[in-house]
């Protein structure tokens, strides 16, 4: 059978999506080229969240594209956000794709390889588990996508767009996802969705985070569970306990505010408030004292004030998150923030992204000093570098380590030294 080359783009959310179809076309006997090209088929999973997105995956598609012309694949298919965005008019921009397939498409991925052309199939409205997988990340850790869509109205996305309303995976097709993972080898799982915390209002007419959460810390294998995409309104006590009882679940919480001036968290449609956000820090801490907190803000949100924007320093000088990541607004066509007055200029934007890095800068040096002497467990990724509960893959940074370990097992270290997001470290014996 033909060999498939992959490339995924974007979020861990669409990392998922990618492996389920690369495990759909394992399991029909292709053969999936994990290094370097000539392969039958490029397969590409793409990105459209941000203007930014968009340019990398036409990027991609072109260097791709390059590739075909000197004879190092016979077919290119694309697949994901931008195909979901642009239909059609992928096509018609690059004549040279052989396939398209829209998000949610991995049950038509066999046939997008096997007959071109186009699959662009209504979203599918109940979310189901896939029957395979191939593991795209580290043999120890994985991603596991516990629902899809959104229902939120924040006037900046496009997520509702591209990916239709909000899904819930079953309970039980998620806990069977989890044990299977377990048993290949997986010690740590990532719960992934546009929005975690809502997991279960569409199917069961409740919140049931903290119940899944109670549920998969009995999986034998698994030692980390750690919670993305929360939102600050659906953080509920009893997500808190669930997360403070059971000794699977990592202190760790990714929680985006996007901002905290009650004004611009209006105009992005936003639930929150400066008053709300502010108690459920307070109401994260008084459970889990020792939690990390990652958060992400947009600087530069059509009418942000220099004031606007000095609350924003302000607040993160004051409540000193864990990790920080920090976004120019990206005016996007098809949004409401699109149409709004007060755009303000890209150097204006620029300007506030490196203020407020600077600001994180300083919260960092105060927290990485306090970590010195520290003993910590370590998840190794690498024979010399690995992370804490307190970095998730891929973003957050981690733990330097010597001497040298096997990855995927677990090292007790002492804190030595530190440098921005890198934390240095020596074995205990």
């Amino acid at each position: 059978m033909p060999s498939i080359f992959p490339v995924s783009l974007g979020c861990p959310k669409n990392l998922t999506d990618t492996e389920e179809m690369l495990g759909v076309l394992q399991a029909r006997g292709y053969r999936i080229v994990t290094g370097e090209p000539p392969a039958d088929i490029a397969l590409i999973n793409t990105c459209a969240f941000i203007d930014s997105a968009v340019r990398e995956a036409c990027a991609e598609i072109e260097k791709l594209i390059a590739l075909k012309k000197q004879g190092y694949f016979g077919k290119i298919i694309a697949a994901g956000c931008l195909v979901q965005r642009e239909k059609t008019k992928l096509l018609q921009k690059y004549p040279e794709l052989d396939a398209i397939i829209g998000v949610g498409s991995a049950q038509n991925i066999a046939a997008a390889v096997e007959k071109d052309g186009q699959f662009l199939a209504s979203l599918p409205k109940i979310l189901t588990r896939q029957e395979y997988r191939f593991p795209a990340t580290l043999s120890h850790s994985a991603y596991l996508k516990i629902a899809d869509g959104c229902d939120k109205a924040c006037a900046f996305c496009t997520i509702p767009r591209l990916r239709g309303g909000y899904r819930s995976k079953q309970k039980n097709d998620i806990i069977d996802e989890a044990e299977c993972l377990a048993a290949k080898g997986v010690r740590e799982i990532s719960l992934v969705a546009q929005d975690t915390t809502s997991y279960g209002i569409d199917l069961y007419g409740e919140y049931r985070l903290a119940d899944l959460l109670q549920s998969l810390e009995k999986i034998a294998g698994l030692d980390w569970i750690r919670v993305m995409y929360a939102y600050p309104e659906q953080v509920t006590p009893e997500i808190l306990q669930a997360m403070a009882e059971n000794s699977k679940v990592c202190h760790y919480l990714d929680m985006p505010l996007q901002h905290i001036a009650d004004k611009i968290l209006a105009r992005m449609g936003r639930d929150s408030s400066e008053k709300l956000i502010k108690r459920k820090l307070k109401l994260i801490r008084k459970f889990i004292p020792d939690i990390a907190i990652r958060t992400n803000f947009i600087v530069g949100y059509p009418g942000e004030t220099e004031a606007d924007f000095a609350g924003l320093k302000d607040f993160v000088e004051e409540y000193e998150f864990s990790k920080i990541g920090i976004f120019a607004y990206s005016r996007e066509k098809g949004t409401k923030a699109a149409a709004l007055t007060g755009q303000l200029p890209r150097t204006v934007k620029a300007n506030r992204v490196a203020e407020l890095t600077e600001a994180q800068s300083r919260v960092i040096d105060r927290k990485n000093k306090k970590m010195l002497g520290k003993q910590v467990k370590i998840l190794m990724d690498m024979p010399l570098f690995g992370r804490t509960q307190c970095e998730a893959p891929d973003i957050d940074g981690g733990v330097s380590v010597a001497p040298r370990c096997t990855p995927g097992q677990f090292a007790d270290a002492e804190i030595v030294g530190a440098e921005g997001y890198i934390l240095k470290a020596k074995l205990l014996t």
